[in-house]
Parts: structure tokens; sequence; C-alpha cells
């Protein structure tokens, strides 16, 4: 798909008005060449067609750069265009122009009214065709069916041309959010082909050697069993690592909540999770991963370096459960009552803080003596 720059497809629009110009040009200097001999004055014509001839020419060179399309050349387009309608008077005659002479301008004083239509769209396109449309009711002193029609055929122009630019830009806007969700498409293809090309190197290399260790040392003492112990936790690291997918600016889309859970899988910490992914808003998805983390930080500070806890994720259709529990003393009646007014915040804020903004609620039970269970409910709003 080829990419279109900032009024790119307008373009097309601003070099159909320049060829206007010139041939509106072409048909004045026809009806001067015919009607010259009975102007009143002339010779008065040859600069006002030097104006024409010029501006024509500086229009074409201007308007066909985009930073050029601001006001000042917009003003001095409709003003020079007022200008040649107010001077016709004194150059064709009044007597003429009763008769039913054109302008001098003609057809060549709607090209400022198509500019600024394309330029603004149907409001500042209807303000160009009024003013220049008045400038040729007010310089004639008798009004005729053809200097009506005249002025209504620029009005209708200003709308026709207007709407097709409203529905260009339009068109445009959609085409460049296609294009850029094309690229971010392509960016997140390319970064799953290079995690899935890591992955496959890091197993075939990392990954083996360090379940080699972890199998020939864990039955020995000392330092070789330590290593061997360190061997496998790293062992489930790497793994939760490259499981994990990529990050991003994916406000809208949806990711699977396995991933997330299962970085916290360890020697220690068991995950259980569907076969099937998982799949949330990508918000909601995090922050359960931040609540499950922050349980199990607790779990860690409270029952000791080497307890053991246990993270279910059960898929309910219209709800997804995270259970997580452990084998340590449990907390007594009223803790944490007691340990939110003491200002601990961990649970109150880490955990039921972030559930609750998510319209999910938490359940705690907890039996002394037998360990605590932490259950995370958020309902399933994706679908």
């Amino acid at each position: 798909m080829t990419t279109v720059g900032p009024g790119g497809l307008q373009q097309p629009m601003w070099r159909a008005i320049a060829v206007f110009r010139f041939a509106a040009l072409a048909y004045v200097l026809a009806i001067v060449a015919r009607d010259v001999r009975d102007y009143a004055r002339p010779l008065a014509v040859l600069p006002v067609l030097a104006v024409l001839i010029g501006w024509t020419v500086a229009t074409a060179y201007a308007y066909a750069r985009p930073a050029w399309r601001r006001w000042p050349l917009l003003g001095a387009d409709l003003l020079i265009s007022v200008a040649v309608l107010v001077v016709t008077p004194w150059v064709v005659g009044r007597a003429a122009l009763n008769d039913g002479a054109p302008t001098l301008g003609v057809a060549w004083q709607a090209g400022p009214v198509l500019t600024w239509a394309v330029s603004g769209g149907r409001r500042r396109g209807v303000v160009a065709a009024l003013v220049v449309g008045g400038a040729d009711l007010a310089v004639r002193e008798r009004l005729t069916q053809s200097s009506l029609t005249g002025t209504a055929l620029m009005l209708l122009a200003a709308l026709a041309v207007g709407h097709v630019v409203r529905l260009t830009s339009a068109a445009e806007e959609r085409w460049q959010r296609a294009v850029a969700l094309e690229a971010a498409t392509r960016e997140r293809e390319a970064a799953t082909r290079e995690r899935e090309r890591l992955a496959r190197g890091i197993h075939d290399s990392v990954l083996q050697v360090l379940a080699l260790v972890q199998r020939r040392g864990a039955h020995l003492d000392g330092e070789a069993g330590e290593l061997a112990r360190l061997a496998g936790e790293q062992e489930t690291a790497l793994r939760a690592l490259i499981a994990r997918e990529p990050s991003g600016d994916d406000d809208g889309q949806l990711l699977d909540l396995r991933p997330l859970v299962g970085r916290y899988t360890s020697p220690l910490v068991s995950v259980a999770a569907p076969a099937t992914p998982v799949r949330l808003p990508a918000g909601a998805a995090r922050e359960i991963g931040a609540a499950v983390g922050a349980a199990l930080d607790n779990v860690e500070r409270h029952c000791g370096p080497q307890a053991r806890a246990w993270v279910l994720v059960e898929d309910e259709g219209g709800a997804v459960t995270v259970s997580v529990r452990d084998e340590g003393p449990g907390l007594p009646a009223g803790r944490l009552d007691e340990a939110a007014a003491q200002g601990r915040l961990g649970v109150a804020q880490s955990i039921r803080g972030r559930i609750a903004d998510l319209g999910g609620t938490v359940t705690i039970t907890s039996v002394v003596g037998e360990g605590t269970e932490v259950e995370l409910t958020v309902p399933r709003l994706d679908g």
C-alpha cells in the first residue's frame, strides 16, 4: 500500500484549478479581442490583461506549494478578482454593460471561488462566491438574468467543490489510518517472528543446558545442589520471558492472560492455565498480571522466601478468575483491616484497587495454620 502525504488526495484538484485558470484566461482574451472596439477605453484594457496573465501564472506556481496556500495568498487572489470587476465599468463602459456585455473577468473570476472551496470547504467557497458575485452585481446598473445566473453558478460550484473536498478529506483520513494500522501490524508480525527465532535459538542452546544442569545436580549436596537449583530457576525465568507477548501501543486489542501470569512460574510457584488463550483487553490483562504479582509478593513477604504458591487461571466465559493460594500460616481475623488502618495498603491498593477499577471483585479466604487464598474475578467485557 502506497502512502499519501498531507493533502495528497487534493493535489489533482489544485492542478485542475490551474488548468481552469489558463482556460478561462484564454476565454477572456477571446472575448476582449472580439469586443475591444466597443469599449469606452480600449487602451485601458491592456494593463488589466497584463494583471490577469501575470496573476494566472503566479497562482499556478504558488498554489502548487502547499505551504503557500494560506490567507495572504487567498486574500490577494480574491482581492484581484474583485478589483478587475471594479474597473470593468470604467474600461468597458456602463452602456455596454447595460446592453449585456460581459465583465473583464468573465469566467476567470470564478478561479478564486474554486480556490477558496478547495482550501476550506463549502463555507469558505460560499463566502468567496458571495463576495465575487456581489461585486459583479454591484458594477451593473441594471440586473439581468445572465448576471444573476453567473452568481448562482458560482454559488453552486462553491457548494459542489466544497462537498467533494470534504469527502476527499474524510477518505484521506481513512487512508492514513489504514496505512498506520498496516505498518503497526507489520511491526508486530516482525517482532513476533524475531521473538520466535530467538526462542528457538535459546531453546536449542541455553534452555537445554540449564535443564541438563538441573537434572544432573538435583540430588547433589552443597554448592553443586545450589547451582542446580539456580539453573532450574533461570530455566523457568527464560521460558516465561520468551513466551511473553510483545508490548506496545495496543489500545483496543486483546492480550492472552496466560503469558502475563505464567511469567511468575518458578520452582516455588506453580501456574495452571487453560490450554486455549484467555484473551482480555490489553489494559485489563496487564492489571490482572500486576495484581497476581502483588499477591505473590505478599506470599514471599509473609510466608518466607521458600514458601510455595499455586496460581490457577480459569476462563468462565463471562468472567475470568485467577486464584493465588499459599501454604503459609494464614491471616488472623481482622488482620487486613488492621493493616489498612496502619497505612499498609499493599492488598488494598495493589490488589483490590486494580481489580475494582476493572469492575471485578477480590475474595480473600484464610485459615490460621492452613494458608491463604486470594481469588481475583474480573467480568468479561470484550465480547
